[in-house]
């Protein structure tokens, strides 16, 4: 069965940086996007950042210019590269992947993590 597990979420200052992380776990067949979500308290899931299989990016306004997404396909891995933290980034983000699995035939659906906090605050 397909997990995606992430990490590197926590308490950071306004202006400091966090990297996170999310790799997928069992049997894949192939990993199409993959991305970034977050949802603060009260408010909708929204999407932080994409990248192609073949690294084209799309990101949020809002985080353009101070996060990067990047992925590691050989080790079925995506990660959001986070600087110039602002309080109003703070909010659980989610790993989010289109991947492909062989169970007697091929399915293709999306996959999400557990979540990770992330906190901005002095």
């Amino acid at each position: 069965q397909v997990q995606l597990v992430e990490s590197g979420g926590g308490l950071v200052q306004p202006g400091g940086s966090l990297r996170l992380s999310c790799a997928a776990s069992g049997s894949t067949v192939s990993i199409n996007a993959m991305g970034w979500y977050r949802q603060a308290p009260g408010k909708q899931r929204e999407l932080v950042a994409t990248i192609t299989s073949g690294g084209s990016t799309n990101y949020a306004d809002s985080v353009e210019g101070r996060f990067t997404i990047s992925r590691d396909n050989a080790k079925k891995a995506v990660y959001l590269q986070m600087n110039s933290l602002k309080p109003e980034d703070t909010a659980v983000y989610y790993c989010n992947g289109r991947i492909t699995t062989l169970q007697v035939t091929f399915r293709t659906a999306n996959y999400w993590g557990q979540g990770t906090q992330v906190t901005v605050s002095s």
